[in-house]
């Protein structure tokens, strides 16, 4: 049986600022590194066979403070990058949401009919990251990491429970939140879902969906 763990990265300046980041690749602030750190210790104990990463600093960082507790290197791997915004990258959500009001209200409306301009839209996330599911669940055997984004997890979720994106926004997930599934009988189950009780400690900055 293989175990699926679908980890966002830790807080960035642009998580609090609500920046879009998609490709930019921006480090953990503080409080990211906290939340990672806190997230590492959490999973010390748990026999993760594999850890895999998005290519982006904020994802190798909280990828790298994981395997810290166990013998496994990050693997980075492509498909986990996060959702090319294209246009939007590097622009706060208020100057978004003027500047491309009829795109943006479709992006709220509905999110899987939305090609960012010189960016992705969402099915193209769901045929990368699908594929690499296909190969972690035919190479490993054991509980497997993800480190990746937002969107990239939100795509993956709706996938692995056999839905589409249209019910991209149905779910929340906060930096370092943990989704989990197993796969079994053919089957991904949902077992546990945006996972942030290690964040206690800190709580006060743990709630960031942007």
């Amino acid at each position: 049986m293989t175990t699926i763990m679908l980890i966002r990265h830790g807080e960035t300046d642009w998580n609090t600022e609500e920046i879009f980041r998609g490709r930019i690749d921006i480090e953990l602030n503080e409080t990211g590194i906290e939340q990672a750190g806190l997230l590492a210790k959490y999973l010390a104990n748990v026999p993760i066979a594999a850890v895999y990463s998005s290519p982006l600093k904020r994802a190798v960082k909280t990828a790298e403070l994981i395997v810290s507790y166990h013998g496994v290197k990050v693997e980075i791997t492509p498909e986990l990058t996060d959702l090319n915004y294209g246009e939007w990258q590097g622009l706060p959500h208020s100057v978004v949401k003027e500047r491309y009001k009829e795109l943006y209200d479709e992006w709220l409306r509905s999110p899987h009919r939305v090609k960012m301009p010189n960016g992705e839209g969402l099915d193209d996330v769901m045929r990368r990251t699908t594929g690499l599911i296909e190969r972690v669940i035919a190479k490993h055997d054991g509980i497997v990491a993800l480190v990746s984004h937002r969107a990239v997890n939100k795509v993956l979720i709706c996938a692995l429970l056999g839905l589409d994106n249209t019910h991209f926004w149905n779910i929340k997930l906060d930096t370092c939140g943990v989704t989990t599934f197993i796969y079994e009988n053919s089957r991904f189950v949902l077992t546990r879902h945006n996972d942030i009780s290690f964040l206690r400690p800190i709580e006060r900055a743990t709630s960031n969906d942007f």
